[in-house]
């Protein structure tokens, strides 16, 4: 194995000790959400069976439940006082000297709507600080890429709940929606499909209003909107839907993705055939998205038209929501070459037709003129999400007459540059809002 697929190997094995040590962490989370109410506490903010809270609706009226966004229920998963926050975070790698509060996390479960418009539900992770301001700002955290559900930041106290700590024991409100098909929703993952990560985003948003009124602490309308890898590129499209008019609750105020794979079509394809990406993410990356788009789009009729055997019988199943990333990985050969055929692998280094259409509609993340201030972070030895995605986007919004800067994070690798870039986006949150 190369040097970069054995990062690459060793941060999905990171990633699942994190889980494996936090399993207990989770369940004392639980409990202690059962036995914790914080002084002030209202009766939508105490558990009550199960960790369940019953929800008052929101207006009068049979549709009014059936709206976008529209809160179904209010789950306390998590307290954490100031220092098990900054212990969490500390654990993790993650600078926690911003951290001034601790949190309160909840699973709302709310109105959406799927890749097709038709009605659904999905899940995502409000998260309040303890203290701070009474009408709290909103940050938006889009997380990176899941295969398994169980791992959405609503359903575990994993590294996709860094930034909703970070940002909350500053004293902001933070909205991280699961996506569709991952926490508890239902069906499977879209997977790179932006249109409907970021409805699914936006109602989220929606749903933390609702919910954060009744919990006692108003939202502003002011949000800040950040997200790591498949959430850089989602963080992006979704600023653009807020000042766009997406909801007019909602005011844009700055915008910092982190390692977005903002370009399929011109750098993120390109770079599985030219060794910027490593072969291991490139083998789950490129069967997860196939597999994933080829619901939307009709990119094959039978996998053995774009798969190898044997993992033609076996790819869309490792799909399903439940296995593990080393699952799949194991499942799967070393390279993107050894997985397709001969002659989808050309036709993947030669995109044209639904192939080519599937990746420039989620493609236009960049292509608008932000009035918020944007910042992009990248690591150059990044070899999941190669710096050249940040550095063109940056150029598409200048064509448009947009300034967007690009902190180049030095020699970090994926999750080194999360690690590093989570708590400087904090940072400049609190720069740009004064506090």
């Amino acid at each position: 194995m190369s040097d970069d697929t054995c990062k690459s190997v060793k941060s999905i094995e990171t990633r699942r000790n994190w889980r494996t040590r936090q399993g207990l962490a989770a369940t004392a989370a639980l409990l202690l959400a059962g036995i914790a109410a914080a002084p002030a506490a209202t009766a939508l903010d105490r558990p009550g069976p199960a960790g369940a809270v019953s929800v008052r609706a929101p207006s009068a009226g049979v549709d009014a439940g059936a709206r976008r966004g529209a809160l179904v229920s209010v789950t306390l998963v998590a307290v954490r006082d100031t220092a098990q926050v900054k212990a969490f975070l500390a654990e993790r790698g993650t600078a926690a000297d911003s951290v001034r509060y601790g949190v309160r996390a909840y699973r709302l479960t709310y109105r959406t709507v799927g890749p097709y418009g038709e009605p659904t539900t999905a899940t995502g992770l409000l998260t309040l600080p303890t203290g701070g301001d009474h009408r709290l700002d909103l940050v938006s955290d889009t997380h990176g890429t899941m295969v398994n559900r169980s791992y959405a930041p609503s359903a575990e106290e994993d590294f996709g709940r860094i930034p909703s700590y970070l940002h909350a024991g500053a004293g902001r409100a933070v909205a991280a929606p699961d996506y569709l098909g991952l926490g508890g929703g239902p069906g499977r993952h879209p997977y790179m499909d932006t249109r409907s990560s970021v409805t699914a985003s936006v109602d989220m948003m929606r749903a933390a209003r609702t919910a954060a009124r009744q919990l006692d602490r108003p939202l502003t309308g002011d949000v800040y909107a950040t997200g790591f890898s498949q959430g850089g590129q989602v963080a992006m499209a979704l600023g653009r839907a807020l000042e766009e008019g997406a909801d007019r609750h909602f005011r844009l105020k700055a915008l910092a993705p982190v390692s977005g794979p903002y370009d399929l079509e011109g750098v993120e394809i390109p770079a599985l055939f030219d060794g910027r990406v490593n072969d291991t993410s490139g083998v789950l990356y490129t069967s997860y998205w196939l597999v994933a788009q080829n619901r939307l789009h009709p990119l094959y009729k039978d996998p053995a038209d774009v798969f190898r055997a044997p993992y033609a019988n076996r790819v869309e199943g490792l799909y399903d929501g439940k296995h593990e990333e080393e699952d799949i990985v194991r499942a799967l050969p070393a390279s993107v070459k050894e997985l397709l055929t001969p002659a989808f692998y050309e036709k993947l280094r030669h995109p044209a037709g639904d192939l080519l259409a599937a990746m420039r509609v989620n493609d236009h993340g960049c292509d608008w003129k932000p009035a918020a201030p944007v910042r992009l972070y990248a690591g150059a030895a990044d070899t999941d999400v190669p710096m050249a995605n940040a550095r063109g986007c940056a150029a598409r919004l200048a064509e448009r007459g947009a300034r967007a800067s690009v902190l180049d994070q030095g020699d970090l690798d994926h999750f080194g540059t999360f690690q590093v870039s989570a708590p400087q986006v904090v940072r400049w949150f609190d720069a740009v809002s004064g506090s």
